[in-house]
């Protein structure tokens, strides 16, 4: 998706139960980009699992980021979680995380 140019990515944290992405949407709307995330991954995991069906809750969340210190804010969230969740005492211990940035 990215290589589409549909967004920039910034940061993204794949988490056991859901997906942490900070992103600059470049030329698709946040419905259309999500639809087609959830589709493409619904699809790849449902392959390699050998199953079909829904994977994906419909819903997702969203935050307009307006500031570079909100930007901060927004990535420094995402790359904790995996901390927060108890699962890496370090994000960088975590093994699927990116940011575009040097941390």
């Amino acid at each position: 998706m990215n290589e589409q140019g549909a967004i920039r990515l910034i940061a993204a944290v794949v988490m056991p139960d859901h997906i942490h992405l900070a992103a600059r949407l470049q030329n698709k709307t946040l419905p259309d980009l999500m639809h087609s995330l959830k589709s493409f991954t619904s699809n790849k995991i449902n392959g390699l699992l050998g199953r079909k069906g829904p994977l994906w809750e419909p819903q997702y969340y969203d935050h307009a980021i307006r500031t570079e210190d909100e930007l901060k804010e927004c990535v420094d969230y995402c790359l904790q979680d995996p901390v927060r969740k108890g699962l890496v005492d370090n994000f960088k211990e975590y093994p699927h995380w990116y940011c575009a940035y040097e941390v």
